[in-house]
């Protein structure tokens, strides 16, 4: 019989390389699947009576202009896997949002940070969202509400009764950044859809 072949380097060298791209698309899974459990990675969903389980982890979300109608704002407090936040909870009936990121950084053992990053309503075809609501730890940019009244009763908006909230007409937010800890909506959709998964830190904003 004869002996086998032994393996070169080179062919040492290209199952390497084959191992290290499955390990990537493996963990481009692991962490694309924890973004959307998160809310990170928005897809086309329906809301459900059954509320889902938020992680508590916070993600960025940027856009060069948010345009909205039926506009909702109170406070309220999330019960997550890492504790209880208070945070601004925020409605809009109908939103267009230009030039939209979303971002979520994790900690991967071996890796160390790993971003999950979209980006989506570029050039004049904006994304958008029915029935939007954002849950917001931190929130900046330049708005203006029509027919806005503040003070209302957070229960007539659906909030806690006897808390304080504000409605409008209207709302359009340049440069929206937005750190929060959930999104959904009853519809999300993505014009110019582009996701990507980076071995280093690389936040929206």
């Amino acid at each position: 019989m004869s002996s086998p072949v032994p393996v070169t380097h080179h062919g040492h060298t290209r199952r390497k390389r084959l191992a290290l791209v499955m390990l990537l698309a493996l963990l481009a899974a692991a962490v694309l699947m924890a973004g959307v459990g998160a809310g990170a990675v928005p897809v086309s969903l329906a809301i459900s009576a059954r509320s889902p389980v938020l992680s508590g982890q916070t993600f960025q979300v940027a856009a060069d202009r948010l345009q909205g109608t039926g506009f909702t704002q109170y406070t309220g407090v999330d019960s997550t896997a890492r504790g209880r936040f208070p945070d601004a909870v925020s409605g809009i009936r109908s939103a267009d949002l230009y030039d939209l990121c979303q971002s979520v950084v994790s900690k991967v053992p071996g890796l160390g940070a790993v971003t999950v990053r979209i980006t989506a309503g570029g050039g004049g075809h904006p994304a958008h969202a029915s029935d939007l609501v954002v849950r917001s730890a931190d929130l900046s940019g330049d708005a203006t509400f029509r027919n806005v009244t503040m003070g209302v009763d957070a229960g007539t908006i659906g909030g806690p009764p006897g808390g304080v909230g504000q409605q409008a007409t209207a709302v359009t937010i340049d440069h929206l950044r937005q750190t929060t800890r959930a999104v959904s909506a009853a519809t999300f959709r993505l014009n110019g859809l582009r996701l990507s998964v980076r071995p280093h830190a690389a936040p929206c904003f």
